[in-house]
């Protein structure tokens, strides 16, 4: 997410948001006009140019987490819209066959994704997905879709998500998180 001080409208956000998570300001002197910001693990990365004030840079971390908090919020589904989407997966790349009776995301699973009871017909998605990529999520819908119609990881199995044609990208995004967070994690400016 990138915001121009100098050609922007933006004044200080009406609402500040909830501060659940340490907040980096990086400052560069390469930096001239531009400020942005994005997550990175459990804190949020603010980058602006070196020459802001301290007020300006209390404004624009203001400013740049409403950004960022907007953005995670348009990108969550609630449990009736996780439903719909999958109702749409399935009819767009699985002819309609799986038919899920509920879709729902969970907080404890925290070595999986997602998980689905083929018997239930319940799907179960982590929370961890949420505001990662549209085409990530849907992704994992469609792999527990899957599972309602054919148990395990066979052949049959990868020849249901070989329709979508994200399933490479997605399955490479989610192994990126998981080794990232097997990273140490080393303080900026840290010595290497």
């Amino acid at each position: 997410m990138t915001a121009d001080p100098l050609n922007s409208s933006a004044g200080p956000p009406r609402i500040s948001p909830p501060v659940d998570r340490a907040v980096e300001v990086r400052r560069s002197t390469r930096r001239r006009r531009t400020v942005s910001a994005y997550r990175e693990g459990d804190r949020t990365v603010v980058l602006i140019p070196a020459r802001m004030s301290a007020d300006e840079e209390r404004r624009w971390v203001s400013v740049m987490l409403e950004k960022l908090a907007a953005q995670e919020d348009r990108r969550m589904l609630d449990d009736d819209a996780l439903g719909r989407r999958a109702a749409e997966l399935s009819a767009r790349y699985l002819r309609g066959r799986a038919r899920p009776d509920s879709v729902r995301w969970v907080t404890n699973q925290n070595s999986r994704w997602g998980s689905c009871t083929p018997a239930m017909g319940s799907i179960r998605l982590s929370h961890r997905l949420q505001g990662m990529p549209e085409y990530v999520i849907d992704y994992v819908i469609l792999h527990e879709l899957a599972h309602l119609l054919v148990p395990g990881h066979g052949e049959g199995f990868w020849r249901l998500l070989d329709a979508y044609p994200r399933t490479e990208r997605a399955r490479g995004f989610l192994e990126g998180v998981v080794a990232a967070e097997r990273l140490p994690y080393i303080p900026c400016g840290a010595p290497d």
